[in-house]
């Protein structure tokens, strides 16, 4: 029975080769089909993925401009009010029209105006002397240069949102880059001081103190975290980029903001009275309302328009029988004069642009006062904030030195690891401090540069 192999062995050695023979034979097309297999899901969502819309702060003001809804309204605005000042204008220019109708008459023949009806008319209006007509149409042109102002502060509007929106999400950035470092010298201080503690060399509040370290960090970490969705969103939103596209700030040289205020005081009070849009805008409706006040007083003084008419008459209206001749071609040239004797009208609206006015009058000279001290707050301001911004500095300036000394001392064995981290620690947290102050100054700066009718230049 030794020497019998039985049956079932046979048949396993000639499966195993058969088996080995077929996985040779079919590998290349498993290797081919492999091949043709679509790529994994990492690889799919990476194709799918937009890239990053890379933007220096010369292109997302540049985008922003082109793509401001609030832009691209002020602009229909003024351009509303140019063509309403037209339309007044109109009047004062040659109108002709032409028409023509059947009427049937029994009686003298007229039309239900009062006209002789005719198969073919031209008529031809065009106001010569009209003062309210002419107040207002001068009126309406002033109020078109206001919307026109009204687009240059929404262009300097938007400019200095997408500054300010740019410059801080780039702070917060740096500011997360930071944080990711201090979070980890809070870890470690963390876990030394645990270890001192159960060395029985720190008491036991001196880990509640590293934890509520650790936590603050944390904290100013969701904060930020929070804030750059919030920024990332404004920026994508002002510059027209697809909401599902990542914003990379391409680093480039920011202009100098600081400049703004290098002048001294009084002029940069007198350079913002004088480049103000709002005093302008006061200005330009000052002047609507004296030129409508003007217009109205003259509403007690004739009018005259030129008008004239041709008319070709039938005589299937009967014109013979009423009339001793009839004439077919018929012209009316000549001047209307409409003389005022007593006009409840003209009074009353010479009374309410004498108030208008008058209220025009005081918001001008409110206008001024309040940008002059507006100006002059602001221009303080950037003062303040490029001292904070220079304390900042030296405050971080100071906490690398002893940051510097501590690692050395560190490296010849007089300081432990402990120390270096919580050095290091207040060292980020300085640098959180600058980038703050540096912020705001930036901030003070670009619009105090707004207020004065720099913004533009500057930036641009």
């Amino acid at each position: 029975m030794r020497g019998v192999t039985p049956a079932w062995g046979v048949r396993r050695d000639g499966g195993f080769f058969l088996t080995a023979l077929l996985l040779l034979l079919i590998s290349p097309t498993w290797s081919a089909l492999a091949a043709q297999q679509p790529a994994p899901a990492e690889d799919a969502v990476a194709q799918i993925t937009p890239p990053p819309a890379e933007l220096t702060l010369k292109a997302a003001l540049d985008r922003s401009l082109k793509s401001s809804r609030e832009l691209a309204l002020a602009r229909i605005r003024a351009s509303v009010a140019r063509r309403q000042a037209n339309l007044t204008k109109a009047k004062f220019q040659p109108n002709l029209f032409t028409g023509s109708g059947a009427v049937y008459t029994n009686g003298i023949p007229e039309t239900p105006g009062g006209t002789a009806p005719s198969l073919f008319n031209m008529a031809y209006v065009q106001t010569l002397f009209n003062p309210p007509l002419r107040g207002q149409y001068r009126q309406e042109s002033l109020e078109a240069q206001i919307e026109q102002l009204e687009t240059d502060r929404t262009r300097d509007s938007v400019i200095a949102k997408t500054a300010s929106t740019y410059l801080e999400l780039n702070k917060v950035r740096h500011g997360l880059e930071l944080l990711g470092r201090e979070s980890d010298s809070s870890t470690r201080v963390l876990d030394i001081t645990r270890q001192r503690v159960a060395e029985g060399q720190e008491l036991p509040i001196e880990i509640t103190r590293a934890e509520l370290a650790s936590a603050r960090v944390e904290q100013r970490r969701l904060q930020l975290e929070s804030r750059e969705d919030v920024l990332e969103a404004d920026l994508r939103d002002l510059c027209s980029v697809a909401p599902d596209r990542h914003i990379d700030l391409t680093t480039e040289q920011t202009p100098n903001f600081a400049t703004a205020a290098d002048r001294p005081l009084h002029e940069l009070v007198a350079l913002g009275v004088e480049n103000s849009l709002e005093i302008r805008q006061a200005e330009l409706d000052y002047r609507a309302k004296q030129e409508r006040l003007k217009g109205e007083k003259g509403g007690y003084f004739p009018s005259v328009d030129l008008v004239g008419k041709y008319s070709l008459l039938s005589k299937i209206n009967n014109y013979q029988d009423f009339f001793k001749t009839f004439q077919k071609n018929n012209v009316n040239v000549g001047l209307q004069i409409n003389i005022p004797v007593f006009s409840a009208r003209t009074t009353a609206a010479v009374e309410l642009a004498s108030e208008d006015l008058h209220r025009s009058e005081l918001e001008l000279s409110a206008t001024r006062s309040r940008v002059e001290r507006e100006v002059r707050a602001q221009a303080r301001k950037v003062r303040e904030t490029e001292a904070a911004r220079e304390v900042a500095r030296l405050e971080l300036k100071l906490a690398q030195e002893e940051l510097q000394n501590l690692q050395s001392k560190f490296e010849q064995g007089h300081a432990n690891l402990r120390e270096v981290e919580k050095l290091r620690l207040e060292e980020s947290t300085k640098w959180l401090s600058f980038l703050d102050a540096d912020f705001d100054n930036q901030q003070a700066s670009l619009e105090l540069l707004r207020m004065t009718g720099q913004l533009a230049a500057v930036l641009q």
